[in-house]
């Protein structure tokens, strides 16, 4: 008999950014019910956004933002999806499951829906092996071994920080695929869960991921997009390559395949053309920045890794555009806020604080 996957009701916050009524929620009643969710409100903060009975949630607004953050509020993104990323600062829970609000429950082969926060956790509680590739997918999945010629120092395992989901329907591509396949839908449920790599970047959707919040949560900053901003929807994108690299700098797994979400309605392609140009532009540079970033062997911890990243942005991407430069500092602020809110995680003020300022 497989053990019953713990539910972990008082270690995981769902997060959700919105800028409307949260109905979909009631498809997801049957899994959700028993969790806390914290609903970050994009846009006008005097709009008022309804939240189905019997949900037990905290929502915040940009008023709500800049009174608790302060002048640190410039770091959260304005009018972008990015703004999710205050909601994982002021959890308190170990684990962050983070879900849009076009994404309704999808149904497996045989019909029967999928809890993807079930199979989330899964992910989440078994190890990962990032060291050397399992031909047969997650060997900690039932039903499934280590395969012959795998090495048995290896077999235990790292922590698994990160549980990237998938989904069905709508594929998440970027505008110039969306133009060029505008009828394509992703119909193909693949049974696997697989560790990434070390040494491989991937593509980070953030529309159904999960995370270990105490292991990565502070590298989990989806940047400063949108308003004011010269680039929109690579705020998941950033935060995957960084949380990546960190993850390969101190031995943790990021996993993705399975779950599923059935994502519901494809954005505009023309505008999210005018969001994406410069970043695919400049992902080119971008991509090779990542994989050849070195943290050195004295940055133990998350804090230090992200602030060492924020030094490299600003050193090398800078002189792609100046954006990189208020990128990197937007990278401090947010580490700072972070630990104000978190002072049990925080790091010493001195590691805290690269520039210039120390006791």
């Amino acid at each position: 008999m497989a053990r019953a996957t713990p539910l972990l009701k008082d270690e995981l916050d769902i997060v959700i950014p919105t800028i409307r009524n949260l109905d979909f929620l009631e498809m997801w009643r049957p899994f959700f019910q028993p969790y806390h969710l914290i609903i970050v409100q994009d846009g006008d903060p005097s709009k008022v956004i309804k939240v189905p009975e019997g949900f037990d949630y905290e929502l915040y607004n940009r008023n709500d933002i800049n009174k608790i953050l302060g002048p640190k509020a410039s770091c959260i993104s304005f009018k972008d999806s990015a703004c999710r990323c205050f909601g994982y600062m002021v959890s308190k829970k170990k684990y962050i499951y983070t879900i849009d609000d076009d994404c309704f429950v999808a149904k497996d082969p045989i019909g029967k829906e999928i809890n993807a926060l079930e199979q989330h956790i899964k992910n989440l509680l078994s190890p990962s092996s990032p060291f050397f590739f399992n031909t047969l997918y997650d060997p900690y999945r039932e039903g499934a071994d280590f395969v012959r010629g795998y090495p048995f120092s290896l077999r235990e395992g790292v922590p698994t920080a990160i549980s990237h989901g998938l989904w069905l329907n709508i594929p998440d591509y970027d505008a110039p695929t969306q133009l060029v396949k505008p009828l394509e839908r992703n119909t193909r449920y693949v049974d696997a869960v697989m560790t990434i790599p070390k040494g491989t970047l991937f593509p980070m959707c953030g529309m159904n991921l999960a995370f270990d919040r105490e292991l990565i949560g502070p590298a989990m900053y989806f940047g400063l997009m949108g308003d004011g901003q010269p680039i929109g929807r690579y705020d998941d994108m950033w935060a995957g390559w960084c949380t990546k690299v960190i993850c390969d700098h101190l031995g943790l797994g990021v996993k993705t395949g399975l779950p599923y979400i059935w994502h519901s309605k494809a954005s505009n392609p023309f505008v999210n053309l005018k969001k994406e140009y410069k970043g695919i532009y400049w992902q080119e540079e971008l991509i090779p920045f990542f994989q050849s970033v070195a943290l050195p062997k004295d940055c133990t911890s998350v804090q230090k890794c992200y602030l060492e990243l924020s030094k490299q942005v600003k050193a090398k991407l800078g002189k792609v555009d100046d954006y990189f430069n208020k990128l990197a500092d937007a990278m401090i602020t947010w580490i700072e806020a972070w630990d104000e809110l978190n002072p049990s995680a925080a790091t010493t003020t001195a590691a805290k604080l690269p520039h210039g300022s120390s006791k």
